[in-house]
Formats: structure tokens, C-alpha cells, sequence
């Protein structure tokens, strides 16, 4: 009898101990605390849904190689201006990575190994807050001139500067492979795509039409690259291009996602709409796209996800959030989703990071 009871208490033993070790072994991101109720009706691609960040404005987050970490940008305040930061997912420690000064933006880590990012600064120009933009023209995203293209230690240290250009060098990020940087450049005197390699040698424009080409990413094979595009076309739209270019601005109402080879040939045009595409990224499969627009809010301020295949069919909406969404990446693993959004805010402005399960079909 007391074997018998040896051998139970050894069973029950063992069986708290795999449970234990399933616990320990099961995805981590699953294991915090999210809150369902953020997900609007409609969002059927969402599951198990965290916020991130909880004050100011925080967007284009991007993970790490090993789905551990974000490097993003963001400031409180509007009398600061947007540093550089990297977060841990799952303690929320978030540590300054950037120089603290001048403004920043487009952040994104050196894979394969992510033991360096690289980001843009007007910090060498001047390390005070640009002015803002001047809106009596409309609304505009201003181009500062003293950004360049910046690499460093992912703990910030060792910078080194990748492009000397005078005029507007940003919108980096780097193949999955880490065989190149690909950024938005005014080195040919328009915004154009262009890539160099990870340490700033070999620089190739890979877009000539006239009209703002920016945004780009490659896809997990690196062979394939989705941007955002302006082109105009009339006289009047080529008129005032060339007229805000000129005063280092440009006018972000009708963007188009487009798709070409990792070399610049098979250029192809996805969406055909007249609202403002933008922040597109590649799914892990390189068939769909997913992107953000205000496709569907005739007053062009309320900006959702959606998703659409590579050859333009099967355009989708994914959130219905009443409000803003917008430049989403997915985990290299291809199982969450990571997004800035208005939803939940603490104060009127704040744009948060969100994170959530992505619900394939």
C-alpha cells in the first residue's frame, strides 16, 4: 500500500512538472495580458489583441529577426520631437536608442543578426526641433532637407553616417537578409527608391518617373519590393509637385501602392483608387499585401487596414476602428501583427502600438 502510494504521489509529481515545462515552452506572447474589447466588430483577423504604449504619439514599429523586440518612433509632447526607441514585447522595457536630438523617423533593424538599426536624423543639421510644417497650402508632410540615413549599435552607440546628401534622405529599411538598405532619396533631385548596401556603399536608384516614390520594403525572400507611389499626371498636379518639392514638401492626398523586382524591372501598380494608400507590407507568403487607407471615409481622415492580393484582386478590409490605423509588419514568424492606432487613447492625439494574433484562413 505504501508503494502504491509512492508511485501516485511520483505520478502526480511528473505530471505537474509537464505541465510546468509546457508553460515554459509555449509562445511567450500569448502567455501576457491583452484585452479583446479592442477589437472593433468586423475585425475578424485579430485575436488576443495588447497595447503596447499607453501616452503620445508611437508608430512605425517594426520587429526584430527573433519576433523579441520593436524599434519604433515616438514622443509626448508637441513640443518634442520623434526619437528612436527599442522595446522589449514581452517586460515593456523601451530604452532611447537615438541621439535625443534633432527629429528622427523610419527606424529598423540590421537583420539577419539585428545587432545594429539604422534610422534617419536631421541631428548633424541641427539638434533642435525642426519647425512644423506650414499647412496654409493643405496638409503636407515636410521633407527636412538635413536628413540623412544613420546606422549604429542597437544600443545606440557607434553611429555612423550612410548618406551625405544635402537634400532628403530617409524611409530606410533592410532586406530580410541583410543584403540591402532601401530608402527614399532627393539625390537625383526627385523622391525617388533607391538601395545601397548595409554599410552605405553601392548606391542604385531604382526609380526615375516623376513623382514622390517612398515607403519600401522587400519581402521575406528579398527579392520583391511594395512602396507607396504619387505620381502626378496633369499639368495643374505636376505644377504643384514640383511647387511644394521645391519648398521641400509634398502633398500625401493620393498615394497608390505599387510592387517591382529587388532590381527595379516589373514595375506594377496594385491599387487604383483615389485615397491615400500608404504603409504597405508584404504578408509572410509574398502573395497579399496589407496596407492603410481612408478608402472608404469620403472626408479622407479615417484611415484603416486592409489587405489585397500582389496582382490588385481580392481588395479587403480588416479593421473598422472609427479613427486611425496605420503601418502594420508582421512577426518574421508571420503569427501577430503589430499596428499604430488611435483606438483606446488616454488623450486626444495619442497614436498607440497594438499588438495581436493574426487569424489566417
Amino acid at each position: 500500500m505504501e508503494n502504491t502510494q509512492k508511485i501516485q504521489l511520483l505520478f502526480i509529481v511528473l505530471i505537474i512538472i509537464s505541465v510546468i515545462v509546457k508553460r515554459v515552452e509555449s509562445d511567450p506572447i500569448q502567455d501576457l495580458y491583452y484585452d479583446n474589447s479592442l477589437i472593433e466588430d468586423g475585425e475578424t483577423y485579430f485575436s488576443n489583441i495588447r497595447q503596447l504604449t499607453f501616452s503620445g504619439e508611437n508608430a512605425e514599429a517594426y520587429f526584430s529577426a527573433d519576433g523579441n523586440s520593436l524599434i519604433f518612433q515616438s514622443h509626448d509632447g508637441d513640443t518634442l520631437c520623434d526619437q528612436i526607441y527599442i522595446m522589449n514585447i514581452f517586460s515593456g522595457d523601451t530604452k532611447l536608442v537615438s541621439t535625443g536630438n534633432g527629429v528622427t523617423t523610419c527606424s529598423y533593424f540590421q537583420y539577419p543578426n539585428c545587432e545594429k538599426i539604422i534610422y534617419a536624423s536631421t541631428h548633424l543639421g541641427d539638434k533642435r526641433c525642426p519647425k512644423k510644417p506650414d499647412y496654409s497650402r493643405g496638409y503636407v508632410w515636410k521633407l527636412y532637407p538635413d536628413y540623412d540615413i544613420f546606422r549604429s549599435n542597437i544600443d545606440g552607440t557607434n553611429l555612423e553616417q550612410l548618406t551625405t546628401d544635402p537634400n532628403y534622405d530617409a524611409e530606410a529599411t533592410v532586406a530580410f537578409d541583410g543584403s540591402k538598405i532601401i530608402y527614399t532619396s532627393m539625390a537625383s533631385g526627385d523622391l525617388d527608391i533607391w538601395t545601397m548596401n548595409v554599410n552605405g556603399t553601392e548606391k542604385k536608384q531604382l526609380t526615375t518617373r516623376l513623382g514622390y516614390d517612398g515607403g519600401a520594403f522587400f519581402n521575406t525572400q528579398a527579392n520583391k519590393i511594395v512602396w507607396r507611389v504619387y505620381h502626378p499626371i496633369t499639368s495643374k498636379e505636376i505644377a504643384d509637385y514640383k511647387s511644394l518639392l521645391a519648398s521641400n514638401s509634398i502633398r500625401p492626398m493620393a498615394l497608390q501602392i505599387w510592387t517591382m523586382d529587388s532590381d527595379g524591372s516589373n514595375k506594377k501598380q496594385i491599387t487604383s483608387n483615389s485615397a491615400a494608400n500608404f504603409g504597405p507590407y508584404f504578408f509572410p507568403s509574398g502573395n497579399q499585401v496589407i496596407f492603410s487607407s481612408n478608402l472608404h471615409d469620403p472626408k479622407g481622415r479615417d484611415f484603416d487596414l486592409y489587405a489585397v492580393n500582389t496582382d490588385g484582386t481580392n481588395l479587403e478590409r480588416v479593421t473598422y476602428f472609427d479613427g486611425f490605423d496605420g503601418f502594420p509588419m508582421f512577426s518574421p514568424d508571420g503569427k501577430y501583427l503589430v499596428f499604430a492606432s488611435n483606438r483606446n487613447q488616454r488623450k486626444k492625439g495619442d497614436t498607440n502600438l497594438f499588438i495581436c494574433e493574426w487569424n489566417y484562413r
